[in-house]
């Protein structure tokens, strides 16, 4: 079957050929320097959005949410979606590579013509996934801030609306849906052996399918970092720590767990001094 061949395909090490031993190493070298720029536009963005807006009910408006003077809605839509980007490729990329790696070895082993081309296809279709992801995030957070920076009353509401939806980020996190989506996040040569297509079609496929599963198995995991501190260094790097062992460590299922339990206790304390008289 198409599992097996896979199987057998990405057994083959790259060693045996060493030009294309030397091609791999040059993929390795790409990817930590677009891991390295992203990982400084992100550092860099984070330290010029610090602060915000005092709101009704206590809390802080970040001004990731917020445009600047004289900018257009599609203008703070797409410094948005740049600095989303590049935050996305630095908390993701390290968790991800080891699907793309072994996604090129099975193209080298069946022959692609531009495995390297076709694994950099791979990984657009993923990270396009996490723009769209992005793309719903920020209309949704501009929404929202919209409506509390024009009703005090959904201001004050936001801390308690904010619990709760932590709450429901670290029930999702036990959920069957959390543990099907993370099972093909842990196991990327099932994945492939269910995706793989030939050509750069194909690859670009198996990129959007990868990042459709990532995103249903993160999508509590970034709205919990929203909540906590979308720009904030430290809940950044501790959410991209919390993804990369749910997907690499052995008992990375009850990570998941533990990890959705201290998002429902947060947010039950979120949510008993929001609605505290």
């Amino acid at each position: 079957g198409s599992f097996q061949s896979l199987s057998t395909a990405a057994k083959v090490p790259s060693s045996l050929s060493p030009s294309a031993g030397t091609r791999l190493q040059w993929l390795r070298v790409a990817a930590a320097t677009v891991f390295l720029v992203a990982a400084v536009i992100t550092w860099n963005s984070a330290r010029s959005m610090t602060g915000g807006m005092p709101m009704p009910g206590g809390w802080v408006m970040p001004m990731m949410w917020m445009s600047m003077p004289g900018q257009t809605p599609w203008g703070a839509a797409g410094m948005f979606l740049l600095i989303w980007q590049a935050m996305m490729i630095a908390m993701m990329l390290p968790s991800s590579w080891p699907m793309l790696e072994l996604y090129r070895r099975v193209a080298v082993s069946v022959g692609e013509k531009r495995p390297a081309f076709a694994t950099v296809l791979a990984a657009s279709g993923y990270f396009a996934v996490w723009m769209g992801f992005g793309a719903v995030a920020f209309a949704v957070g501009l929404a929202l801030s919209s409506a509390a920076m024009s009703s005090a009353v959904l201001s004050r509401a936001a801390p308690a609306a904010a619990g709760a939806a932590l709450i429901v980020a670290g029930v999702y996190q036990w959920s069957p849906w959390k543990r099907t989506c993370l099972a093909h996040c842990r196991s990327p040569l099932m994945f492939l052996g269910h995706a793989f297509r030939p050509g750069l079609r194909g690859a670009l496929r198996v990129g959007i399918a990868h990042g459709i599963f990532c995103a249903g198995c993160c999508w509590a995991l970034m709205v919990i970092q929203m909540i906590l501190g979308v720009m904030n260094l430290s809940v950044m790097l501790l959410i991209a720590a919390i993804i990369a062992v749910e997907k690499l460590w052995t008992r990375g299922v009850f990570f998941a767990r533990m990890a959705g339990g201290a998002a429902i206790i947060i947010g039950a304390v979120y949510l008993a001094a929001a609605l505290k008289p």
